[in-house]
């Protein structure tokens, strides 16, 4: 991104410099959305003073969502409070659009009634999800499992391969089955795989007991998606929040998985000066290639 504004500013045609600034993120889940507000944040705030040909607040930052709102997974509520959050960085949501073609000039949108349009930008992001580890679907085929669209291996409900006791498989690699000839729908999110993961020491436990086990069961503590400095929404079991209220959780859940005090105090004092000081406290930006 630092190397698009860079080459902007040595750009003498108008319509390239217009390129090299524009930002596509595709997909508005939480990823997209997080994404998006960095961007906004280092082209209006940290580079703001840094050229002299271009003004890096002019960059165009489209987040395109084949839904009909961002953050599909939060209430329609918190969604329309991180639009406006997003819009007053400068991001420009664009929803009901589905990417249709990537090259290294542009992306090609396909709206909702078929239209197709063509946004020139030399740097898209893809947050619209990925495929799983190729192993997924090798596990799937020697067990003679199923593979979903996004390559994911069906597992039982104790997250074992079917047909395969002596193996268990986690994490967003898996499409856990609820035992009703349907799957559960689990969220491709740190705590879904590290719950599993809790799970399965104890399932080997359990067996090495004699003791019979449970099927998985996914408890949601809640979903957090950060936005910018001092911006976020939470959807937490009893309260909805947004703004800074909602920032200051999603900081502390994070240090909060960090292991080791040290850990955690020294990213909280990070954290904390940078945003006393909008993050002004870091030397010269220097951009480096490696020769060839």
């Amino acid at each position: 991104m630092l190397a698009a504004f860079e080459r902007a500013e040595l750009s003498t045609d108008q319509s390239d410099r217009d390129a090299e600034m524009t930002f596509v993120i595709v997909g508005a889940g939480a990823t997209g959305v997080e994404i998006a507000g960095q961007i906004a944040e280092l082209a209006r705030d940290t580079l703001q003073h840094y050229y002299k040909a271009i003004d890096p607040g002019d960059a165009r930052i489209l987040l395109v969502e084949t839904a009909d709102r961002i953050l599909t997974s939060f209430p329609a509520s918190l969604s329309a409070k991180a639009t406006k959050s997003l819009r007053k960085l400068g991001v420009t949501p664009t929803m009901q659009r589905t990417v249709i073609d990537i090259d290294r000039d542009g992306v090609s949108l396909r709206g909702p009634e078929g239209q197709t349009e063509r946004v020139p930008a030399r740097t898209v992001i893809w947050a619209a999800g990925v495929r799983a580890s190729a192993l997924a679907a090798k596990l799937g085929e020697l067990a003679h499992a199923d593979v979903d669209k996004a390559g994911r291996v069906t597992v039982n409900p104790d997250l074992t391969l079917p047909g395969h006791p002596e193996v268990i498989a986690l994490g967003d690699m898996v499409a856990v089955s609820d035992g009703k000839g349907g799957t559960l729908s689990l969220p491709g999110v740190a705590p879904v795989a590290i719950q599993q993961g809790a799970y399965a020491a104890r399932v080997i436990s359990e067996r090495l007991s004699g003791r019979e086990t449970r099927p998985f069961h996914y408890l949601n503590k809640g979903n957090l998606a950060t936005i910018g400095r001092g911006r976020a929404v939470a959807d937490l079991p009893l309260v909805r929040l947004s703004g800074l209220p909602a920032w200051t959780i999603w900081l502390f859940v994070h240090i909060w998985y960090l292991i080791g005090f040290q850990n955690r105090l020294v990213v909280l004092l990070r954290w904390a000066v940078s945003f006393l000081t909008s993050g002004r406290t870091q030397g010269s930006r220097i951009i480096s290639r490696r020769p060839g």
